[in-house]
């Protein structure tokens, strides 16, 4: 029994911009941009417009990677404050019309790229890496990031909203997200008991788009969830996590765009490979700042 009265909906569904918890001020029910803001250009082709969000770290930590593996990926790195609502701003919505980060622009082919797995695609193929090219890995490894990119919002904004962010704990969201995050979390297990890398034998874009979600889940750095979901019992996933998570790039990857957290890893701007030495928030916060 409950003392909650059963909810019925409205015949016509209206917007109470009150009613969303935590996140309630970067929804609206409508596209389009808020107000006029361009946006900064830095020096290097690539321009990034991100937040180190589970979608945001998948795409820095790609461009560390490609720059590790010696490829000309240099690239600008600005900060989107979606609680501020840069991502409603034109310039972002001229980029991105879904108002979602990340948002990336190629000075070099004039080619604007968003949805996070898009860019992760993007950047694979503009500098064939960490894609395969035969039919069939590169087949495997695009049937794993576009797992990734339909299974993740089951995450995110199922079990880690109504676990951890919802304005009231109700049992039934609860209890359904947790169990379809326990079966993506099987599925991984299942596919990581047979290779390393969720393409197979090779460290891929599979890797590092489901890494930033799924091995945080299990690794108990987003929504303090790790007991409630008994992520231990996922040896796999917890082996396959610490492989990648711990590759230099993905540190540093995880970095970028970064707003909370301990000052000495925040790069809230990224502008060249030394920053990570001389820019994190601990050098340069000015005094009185959060």
């Amino acid at each position: 029994m409950t003392d909650t009265p059963e909810y019925t909906p409205p015949k016509v569904w209206t917007w109470d911009a009150e009613s969303g918890g935590k996140f309630a001020s970067i929804n609206r029910p409508i596209a389009g941009p808020t107000h006029d803001k361009e946006l900064p250009v830095g020096k290097h082709p690539l321009q990034l417009h991100s937040l180190a969000t589970p979608n945001g770290v998948k795409v820095t930590v790609m461009l560390e990677e490609l720059l590790a593996a010696g490829h000309d990926a240099e690239y600008d790195a600005w900060l989107i404050d979606i609680q501020e609502g840069d991502q409603f701003g034109s310039g972002f919505v001229d980029i991105n019309p879904n108002s979602k980060i990340p948002a990336l622009f190629d000075k070099d082919t004039g080619s604007r790229v968003f949805e996070s797995g898009a860019i992760l695609l993007y950047l694979a193929e503009k500098f064939g890496a960490f894609l395969p090219t035969d039919p069939r890995g590169r087949t495997e490894t695009l049937n794993w990031l576009f797992w990734l990119q339909g299974s993740a919002p089951y995450l995110g904004g199922g079990f880690g909203h109504f676990y951890a962010y919802a304005p009231e704990k109700f049992e039934y969201p609860i209890n359904r997200f947790a169990m379809e995050t326990k079966r993506q979390l099987d599925v991984l297990e299942r596919r990581l008991a047979e290779v390393p890398y969720l393409g197979g034998d090779t460290y891929s874009i599979a890797d590092i788009a489901t890494a930033p979600w799924y091995g945080a889940v299990v690794k108990g750095l987003i929504y303090d969830a790790a007991e409630f979901l008994d992520v231990g019992s996922y040896t796999h996933v917890n082996q396959w996590a610490d492989t990648v998570m711990l590759r230099p790039a993905y540190l540093r990857g995880k970095m970028v765009n970064r707003a909370w957290g301990d000052d000495s890893g925040q790069l809230r701007e990224r502008h060249d490979a030394g920053d990570f030495d001389t820019q994190t928030w601990d050098k340069i916060k000015p005094e009185n700042a959060d």
